[in-house]
């Protein structure tokens, strides 16, 4: 087989060269795969200003939000105003399979959307809450976290799917009814997070700052509105080029991310699309998990504080 070939208009190029170090993959495995999950991915992504993350030979591997200049101009863009770095970023929209396929040649293998569609910036689809084991080998404790946040939305009227990050943690996705600004969708989030961490003080915690975590799982509250995070089905860069994949509830405790990979997940799916069968209806947010999350401090404001305190403390010991 030749190192090039074109698909969809799009011609793909050093399709044998290995995709990057560790990953028991080529740059054909990715585009095989992504062309074979292009009808589930790409719903994911569709109007969503979206951050990639790419491996080039020889280089380590970097986030691109910006379109480069030679992006073909059927690849539609929006641009945003970046607060941080105070000037605009032209973000590529991927609404279809053709741009997918592009993105696959410039080796982007990571797909990160926000939890906003453009032009809707202030009403985020989903409220996610990111468990973070201590450790790689510590899965089994991610799934008993995510079990408490489960029980947590049960408890707040909130229902929920849930997916392997493909990298060591878990992922809980509550979809929204688009009635709740940014901000109390975060302020929810961060409640939704305490709830769940009261179940079980012990295995989890919300502390966002690694030295105060004492061992336990991270229950990160911090993905709201235009945060990112990885989608189904995106493969990560990581050793053996895992898949972030959903999984049913009652089956969590029987996988582990490795059974996810771009050799492997397709099969798996066969005809089928778990993300959105498992993903419940649209919901509006309960007023009581937004009050609560009023009152908590947001985790980055209240680490940036800490961090200066916990600096002057050190100058003056």
């Amino acid at each position: 087989m030749s190192g090039d070939e074109e698909r969809d208009g799009v011609r793909l190029t050093n399709l044998d060269q290995s995709l990057f170090e560790g990953a028991d993959a080529t740059k054909r495995d990715l585009v095989d795969y992504l062309d074979a999950v292009s009808g589930r991915l790409v719903p994911q992504l569709a109007g969503r200003p979206l951050s990639v993350k790419r491996v080039l030979r020889g280089q380590k591997p970097f986030m691109q939000k910006n379109t480069p200049k030679y992006t073909p101009s059927w690849v539609r863009t929006v641009t945003v105003w970046a607060q941080t770095s105070q000037r605009e970023v032209s973000y590529a929209l991927c609404d279809d399979r053709r741009t997918l396929l592009w993105f696959a040649n410039q080796r982007a293998v990571e797909y990160h959307p926000p939890l906003v569609r453009a032009g809707a910036w202030d009403a985020p689809t989903h409220l996610v809450i990111d468990i973070d084991p201590p450790g790689s080998d510590d899965f089994g404790a991610a799934v008993a976290a995510a079990h408490l946040v489960r029980r947590a939305m049960d408890d707040s009227g909130l229902r929920g799917a849930v997916k392997t990050s493909g990298a060591k943690g878990v992922h809980v996705f509550a979809p929204l009814d688009g009635a709740t600004s940014t901000e109390d969708v975060a302020a929810a989030t961060r409640a939704l997070a305490v709830r769940a961490e009261r179940l079980d003080p012990g295995l989890a915690t919300t502390a966002f700052i690694r030295e105060d975590r004492g061992g336990k799982v991270f229950l990160d509250s911090t993905r709201a509105g235009g945060a990112t995070v990885v989608a189904a089905y995106s493969p990560r860069i990581r050793p053996g080029a895992p898949v972030s994949f959903p999984v049913s509830w009652d089956d969590l405790g029987s996988v582990v991310p490795q059974d996810f990979t771009i050799r492997t997940a397709a099969a798996l799916l066969a005809d089928r699309d778990p993300w959105a069968e498992l993903m419940p209806e649209p919901q509006p947010v309960p007023a009581d998990l937004v009050e609560q999350g009023r009152t908590i401090p947001v985790a980055r404001v209240q680490a940036m504080h800490e961090g200066k305190r916990r600096a002057r403390a050190r100058r003056n010991g």
